[in-house]
This record gives C-alpha cells, sequence and structure tokens, in this order.
C-alpha cells in the first residue's frame, strides 16, 4: 500500500491511467505574465498540442477574456474558435467563476445560462467552475445551463487553510456539488499551500465520499507542487494540471514533462510520448525568452517563495499585485501588503483568496499600507463582500466591523443573484448597434462594458477601414 491508502498494482489494473489537464495557453501564462500571450504567438503550435494525447488543454476563462479584449486587442470568442478548429482532438476546458462568470459581479440567472450555452457552442467540452466562497449557491445556475448543454460540469473547490477549512468542510462541499449534478471534482489550490501530507489525506477522503473523478489544480508557488501531485496520485487522484516546463514553476505549475517522466513506467504512466512534448516545449521556450527580454516575465514571479503559506496569495495575484505596485511606483511596499493580506483576510470570514476575493482583499490591502491606516479608505468591491454581495463567507464576519465597513446598508443573508432581475434582453437593448456583429458580443459588454466599447471600436475599424469601407480578408486575422 502506499501511504496515501491506494495499492499500485490495484491501480493499474482497476483504473485508468492518470490524465493530463495542459495550462500552457490559460493559468500558466496568466499566473506568470498577467495573460498576455497572444494568439499570435500559440497559433502554430496548437495542431502540435493536439497530438500530444492531452486529457484536456485548459485554453479559456479565467483572465483570459479580459486580458484579450484591455490589453491583446483579440476577439476571445474568436480566440476559442480558432483553438477548437486547430485542436479537434482535445477535450478544451474552461475555468469560470459561477455567478460571477468571467466578470467581478454577480451576474443573473439568464445570462450565465447564455453564457454556458455561448461556451460550449463556441467549443468549450469541459466547464470548471468554482465559488470563490465555496458558496454552493452561488453554482446552481451554472450547473443547470452545463447539464441543459450536455457539456462535462467539473466542480472546484477553493482550496485554502483557516481555523474553518478542514478535511470535513471540504469533504461536505464536494458531497454538496456531486448531489448536485457535478461530473468531477477539482482541488483548486490557487495559491500552492496543499502539500505532500494533505494532499494524499485529501485526495483520499474525496475518493471514499463521492463516485466521480477527482483532480488536482496547484501552483509551484511554494514550492511543494510537484511533491503534492505525486502523493495525490498514489492516494487515488484521476487528474493533474501541468504547465510546459518553459511556462511552468514559479507561481505556475508542476511542468508537464517532468510529471510524466516522474510516472513512466509506474502502474500511473500517462502513456503520453516526451519526444512529442519537447516539440511543444521547444515552441514555448522561444517565447520564455522573449518574455524574459521585454520584462513581461519578471523573475519574482519564477522562483519559489515559501512565504506564500502564511499570505496564501495566488500566482494570478501576485504576478498583478507587483504590476500595480510598478505602476505606482510603490514596489518597496510589496512586502507590507503581503503581510497585510492575511488580517484583511480574517476581519472578512476568510474567504479563500481567489479571483474576485483575491483581488477585493488583495487592493484593500494595498490602501491600508498606502494610507498609513487600516480601513480609512474601503473599496467598493471590499464593502460589497462584507455586506454580503458575493455570497456566505465561511467564517461569519464579526457585527462590529461589518457595521464599521458597511454602515448603515442592510446586510445581505439570501442567494445574491435572487436579488436581480433578468438581464440578457437588457443588455441586448443597450448593446449598440454598430458593435453587435456576432451573439456572443453581447456577453462581452454585460461583463466588461467599460473596456467593451473600445475593443468593439477597434474590431470594428480593423473590418470596415477608418473611411467605413470593408476591408479583404488578408489583414493578419486567422482563418476560422
Amino acid at each position: 500500500m502506499t501511504s496515501g491508502g491506494v495499492d499500485a498494482a490495484e491501480r493499474g489494473a482497476n483504473m485508468a491511467k492518470l490524465k493530463i489537464t495542459e495550462t500552457v495557453l490559460r493559468d500558466a501564462h496568466q499566473s506568470l505574465i498577467a495573460t498576455r500571450m497572444s494568439m499570435d504567438e500559440m497559433y502554430d503550435i496548437l495542431p502540435a498540442m493536439d497530438e500530444v494525447g492531452f486529457y484536456s488543454a485548459e485554453v479559456w476563462g479565467g483572465a483570459t477574456f479580459d486580458a484579450c479584449i484591455r490589453f491583446l486587442d483579440e476577439d476571445p470568442w474568436e480566440r476559442l474558435r480558432i483553438i477548437r478548429k486547430r485542436m479537434p482532438n482535445t477535450k478544451l476546458q474552461m475555468l469560470y467563476r459561477g455567478q460571477n462568470m468571467l466578470g467581478y459581479r454577480h451576474y443573473a440567472d439568464d445570462l450565465v445560462e447564455y453564457f454556458v450555452q455561448k461556451s460550449v457552442a463556441n467549443g468549450i467540452d469541459i466547464l470548471r467552475i468554482f465559488d470563490a466562497l465555496n458558496d454552493i449557491r452561488n453554482l446552481e445556475a451554472s450547473i443547470k445551463a452545463t447539464k441543459k448543454e450536455g457539456a462535462h460540469l467539473q466542480a472546484a473547490i477553493s482550496y485554502t487553510t483557516s481555523p474553518v477549512h478542514n478535511l470535513e468542510y471540504f469533504v461536505k462541499y464536494a458531497k454538496d456539488l456531486e448531489n448536485a449534478g457535478a461530473d468531477s471534482i477539482c482541488i483548486k489550490d490557487m495559491a500552492g499551500l496543499i502539500n505532500p501530507t494533505t494532499a494524499p489525506e485529501l485526495v483520499k477522503a474525496l475518493k471514499e465520499t463521492v463516485k466521480i473523478p477527482v483532480q488536482l489544480h496547484t501552483h509551484y508557488t511554494s514550492g511543494l507542487a510537484s511533491m503534492a501531485c505525486y502523493k495525490a496520485v498514489e492516494a487515488g487522484c484521476d487528474v493533474i494540471d501541468t504547465a510546459m516546463s518553459p511556462l511552468a514553476l514559479g507561481t505556475s505549475h508542476p511542468a508537464t514533462e517532468s510529471m510524466v517522466a516522474a510516472f513512466k513506467g509506474t502502474p500511473y504512466d500517462t502513456g503520453l510520448d516526451l519526444k512529442k512534448l519537447d516539440v511543444v516545449r521547444a515552441h514555448f521556450a522561444k517565447l520564455r525568452e522573449k518574455y524574459l527580454a521585454n520584462g513581461l516575465l519578471s523573475p519574482k514571479v519564477m522562483g519559489v517563495d515559501a512565504n506564500t503559506l502564511l499570505y496564501q496569495v495566488p500566482g494570478g495575484m501576485l504576478s498583478n499585485l507587483v504590476s500595480q505596485l510598478k505602476q505606482a511606483g510603490k514596489e518597496d511596499q510589496f512586502e507590507d501588503v503581503l503581510k497585510e493580506i492575511p488580517n484583511v483576510r480574517k476581519d472578512s470570514g476568510y474567504p479563500p483568496l481567489v479571483t474576485p476575493t483575491s483581488q477585493i482583499v488583495g487592493t484593500q490591502a494595498v490602501f491600508n499600507v498606502i494610507m498609513g491606516e487600516r480601513y480609512k479608505m474601503v473599496t467598493k468591491e471590499f464593502k460589497g463582500l462584507v455586506r454580503g454581495e458575493y455570497g456566505r463567507t465561511p467564517a461569519p464576519i464579526d457585527p462590529e466591523f461589518r457595521k464599521k465597513i458597511i454602515g448603515d446598508d442592510k446586510p445581505i443573508d439570501c442567494r445574491p443573484a435572487d436579488l436581480l432581475e433578468p438581464e440578457v434582453e437588457k443588455m441586448k437593448a443597450e448593446l449598440p448597434a454598430k458593435y453587435n456583429e456576432q451573439e456572443e458580443d453581447v456577453l462581452t459588454w454585460a461583463m466588461f462594458p467599460q473596456v467593451a466599447p473600445k475593443f468593439f471600436e477597434s474590431r470594428r475599424q480593423k473590418k470596415y477601414g477608418i473611411d467605413g469601407e470593408h476591408l479583404d480578408a488578408e489583414n493578419g486575422v486567422h482563418p476560422v
């Protein structure tokens, strides 16, 4: 028997081999370079990736949508369609935030349903959904919509540590997710907190409780990820998330090639060909050098930072925090902000630090440090978190603290989306006709109303030219 309690020979005889979800097209570059990999940079390598035989490739969701329209001047829906066409044999996977979808507030149920419908129609096979607070009420609409579309619903547990986050808590939540219709469970360890002891314990407990596959997603930030993945697989974990080595480690994930090699010849052998992986590696190795040369890839996010075990800051948040402080000329206060984050988290009911709560808690910590006084200035989002606009926090918030933050506003105790009126038709009416080129545009408009108009105008001018005359197809736009 292994330490995790699953006999290796028994697994080899009775279970499928270890599966790999490749993250290099989404979470790896989100964590390392603030999601700046463009479609041009990934386009040529997609067919080679399709030949590898990954269980799935995570290609969409998270911050990719925001970055596409805000920084890269790309249509995220077009990106998805291109990837789908060039990777026809690989399951495409996305991550989204349940009732938050890919934006930063709760959206009405009809908009969530429309978003799921369009995501699947454009090529997504597996929808990994999560709620930042592990409030299952915030996943109800997403679960219903995904089941309606016949896609694979992977429900994620936002993993963290706190006085309230223990084995019993996670196992109960996983069972609730299975009962709600999940096809698989993902342990979403966004800050790299799970270790070689806790990973197999949790996996074993989950496998004894739920009858659906269990997947582990963890980051290398604390230096524990590869060891945690190995022990988790020994304990029965069915799938692990990895990233191609040039964009692995640091705040990213365990290296794909290394994990494939580690399990080669064992009962958990992935069956993936290291030679095929090397073709993919070479492509991203060139991109890594490019990102290092232009400063997009910072050495600060490439090493091991065991302090994450204290601060619980996820990789994507770290890279964005570095970027924000650099722009503000406050890089020297980086450590002070990291030390303040656990204080803010405790005050706000121990939310796991993952989008959007990571940004909410992180930004409030920045204000607390820069202002020289805690909560002298409170962001609208932090007030919303404390009030209950994002759902039920894992631990109750002290009534006196809540009163200090929200004043006379009434706390929200119900499912936040129950307070929202249907939005789809309203958004369709608001979207200017000149920007409405595809059905999906209303979703882009709804999630990013401040950023979308500029993107739509840029797209329009590329297509029609400054004088409104339609341009030909030879505009550097990839064929779909």
